[in-house]
């Protein structure tokens, strides 16, 4: 049997920037993709914590050091600049393996940078 299970995820990361007139995705610091194991164009599921919403989307690789989250296209429609979100990926595994698999969690600090 193959599920579903939580492979990674951003804990917490502040939006910076919405772009409406985009094709659609959020573009995520390079530092905070690499620290979470996800990678451009990887499906996300993200849930902003201020107003409930909930969305799928994909990633795109954000200038590295940068702190940026941004909703492009129209997701921008779900989140406001300083809304507070989680970002998760998941991944398929056999039942026996995602047993003892354990996720890749990430809490930046508030300027979305990684806490040293």
């Amino acid at each position: 049997m193959i599920i579903d299970i939580l492979k990674s995820k951003i804990h917490r990361v502040k939006v910076t920037q919405a772009e409406l007139n985009y094709v659609g995705s959020i573009t995520i610091d390079e530092d905070l993709l690499d620290a979470s194991n996800i990678i451009p164009n990887e499906k996300v599921q993200v849930v902003n914590n201020n107003n409930g919403a909930r969305f799928e989307t994909y990633v795109i690789k954000g200038e590295r050091g940068s702190g940026t989250i941004c909703l492009n296209g129209s997701c921008a429609r779900l989140a406001q600049v300083g809304d507070i979100l989680i970002v998760m990926s998941y991944a398929h595994m056999e039942f026996e393996e995602a047993k003892v698999y354990s996720p890749i969690l990430v809490f930046p600090d508030d300027n979305n940078k990684l806490i040293k």
